[in-house]
């Protein structure tokens, strides 16, 4: 590792050891950075420089920044985070905010002070902040004004804590007052190696305590120079936009980082559920959006109403893209969404292929840069047509804040990261579940997502969730958790006719045993279906009817 530019050693004295690193490639020429690099002066400061700096960059309802604007604004954060309040490259930031303009301007502040981000849902509740304020050891936080009361309580909980600095406020020490000062319109980058960590990225926690992901300043730009540019092609008058959250890995790939590489620009929305994003491809022209399955599934009842003439390329992440939603969606917008599949820990996606190598029904191919492979259960690397753990390497992966999961993660250099798949002998990577959510019935191994997509090809269905549920006779049934249309009615008849279309559409074997009609189903801030919570709700209810 180069020389550290941190004061505060604190993040490199909780990397893991060096031999429960993963095994990092950089086979790409355009993977190669500089030992010496803060990564803001790549998506930020370069443009200006370049005389590029009246290029619009992000634009929101309330305003719209050039990228020398943005610059300006982050130089005078940074010197707030400096001069006012005491911050040493090395220190932890907690950000706190939807996305929008200042949330952005922040981010690249704290890092081109030497610092080090740890950004966080807006939902999350102070019980969930406190736990990346204490695990970080975070002195300071800088929210929006909209969302300081869970910080508050958050900080009575924090021993770490010791300042919370708000944006959208008229108060004295208010951010906003505090960047008025003359004289901080310029800031020198903090000279940090390529290697020092600017970034933990905290798991959403669906399996367990929250991971603090570490990632270098080397990292933000290796996602754009690996799946960015190989992958999604964009070209710098592409205008992007989202429903992720900047805390959300994917959602500050997709609507930062990608498009600040190339001098691009980038729309933010507080609120994108699929209403809003359709106004916003229709208002803004929005050329790529990042979303998850069940967004675009919903869009598409409504893109009669709305004008998407603007879209070239769309991206899906965050859960499988069922082969229903992909052809529909092409159907109606002569547009095949790329698929793919990221981790926290990744920082990003790591397997998607472009556009002309898309193949239905496959997450793709592995993304220039990384490497894939399928490893049986004894470790092994096993042949094509073998199901089995997923592993990758490439220029990110894996290295955990003070965490023992690290040796479960990182397995003879490779990133194993919990998802069952298939690779074909095409070289494609078909996915089959995450590792927790194969069904074992009767001896016959069943991926729930497998029949979530034949039960979403059915005109009554609007969203399910497969999952199994225990079952004296065969061990795990096969319990469907469904939420219809409107207009449909889910009676027996239904059961019956659903349970007869997904035998029609996969191995009869497959079909869902029983079937429960519900109002909506349970996700997380990010939109991916909580499989947990509908085999802790299947669990509950086999546990009550064996007991009667």
């Amino acid at each position: 590792m180069a020389k550290s530019g941190h004061v505060d050693p604190f993040a490199r004295d909780n990397l893991p050891p060096r031999e429960l690193w993963p095994e990092f490639r950089f086979d790409l020429p355009e993977l190669h950075y500089p030992e010496r690099l803060n990564c803001v002066t790549e998506f930020v400061d370069r443009w200006s420089t370049a005389g590029q700096g009246e290029r619009t960059c992000l634009i929101a309802p309330t305003e719209t920044l050039t990228y020398a604007q943005l610059a300006e604004r982050v130089n005078r954060i940074a010197n707030v985070l400096t001069r006012d309040l005491g911050l040493v490259p090395g220190n932890r930031v907690l950000l706190r905010a939807p996305n929008n303009p200042m949330m952005v301007a922040a981010y690249f502040a704290v890092i081109k002070a030497g610092g080090v981000v740890v950004a966080t849902m807006p939902l999350l509740r102070a019980k969930e902040l406190a736990y990346p304020l204490t695990k970080a050891k975070i002195a300071l936080a800088l929210c929006d004004a909209r969302l300081t009361d869970e910080m508050e309580r958050a900080k009575a909980q924090s021993p770490d804590l010791q300042r919370i600095v708000v944006w959208g406020s008229v108060a004295p020490d208010s951010l906003e007052k505090l960047m008025a000062k003359p004289g901080y319109e310029n800031f020198t980058a903090c000279d940090t190696a390529s290697d020092d960590v600017c970034l933990i990225a905290f798991t959403s926690g669906t399996t367990g305590e929250p991971k603090g992901t570490m990632h270098f300043h080397r990292d933000m730009l290796a996602i754009c120079d690996s799946y960015a540019r190989h992958v999604v092609q964009a070209e710098p008058s592409d205008r992007f936009t989202g429903s992720p959250p900047l805390a959300f890995t994917f959602g500050l790939g997709g609507l930062v980082l990608f498009p600040l590489r190339i001098g691009a620009s980038t729309v933010l929305l507080g609120k994108a559920g699929p209403d809003e994003l359709l106004d916003a491809v229709a208002r803004y022209k929005i050329t790529i959006p990042f979303t998850a399955p069940t967004a675009y599934r919903a869009m598409l009842a409504k893109l009669k109403d709305h004008d998407v003439s603007s879209l070239r390329k769309c991206v899906s992440a965050g859960e499988t893209l069922p082969k229903a939603t992909f052809d529909a969606w092409h159907a109606a917008t002569g547009i095949r969404i790329l698929d793919g599949i990221g981790s926290t820990e990744m920082l990003h996606i790591f397997i998607g292929s472009p556009e002309n190598e898309v193949r239905a029904g496959s997450t793709g191919k592995p993304v220039a840069g990384y490497e894939a492979c399928i490893l049986d259960d004894d470790g092994n690397v096993a042949k094509p047509g073998t199901v089995g753990r997923l592993a990758v390497r490439g220029p990110t992966g894996c290295r955990y804040l003070a965490d023992e999961r690290q040796k479960k993660y990182v397995q003879n250099g490779w990133n194993v990261t919990g998802d069952t798949y298939l690779m074909d002998e095409d070289g494609y990577f078909c996915y089959q579940a995450r590792s927790d959510d194969m069904i074992v019935s009767a001896g016959y191994n069943i991926a729930g997502p497998e029949v979530e997509a034949a039960l979403l090809t059915h005109a009554a269905v609007a969203e399910c969730g497969v999952v199994g549920c225990p079952d004296e006779e065969r061990g795990h049934i096969v319990k469907a958790y469904v939420v219809l249309r409107p207009g449909m009615t889910g009676d027996a008849a239904l059961v019956r006719a659903l349970q007869d279309h997904v035998k029609a559409a996969i191995a009869p074997y497959k079909y869902p045993r029983a079937v429960e009609f519900v109002g909506e189903l349970p996700k997380t801030q990010t939109g991916k279906l909580q499989r947990f919570e509908l085999r802790r709700k299947a669990a509950a209810g086999a546990s009550h009817k064996l007991a009667s």
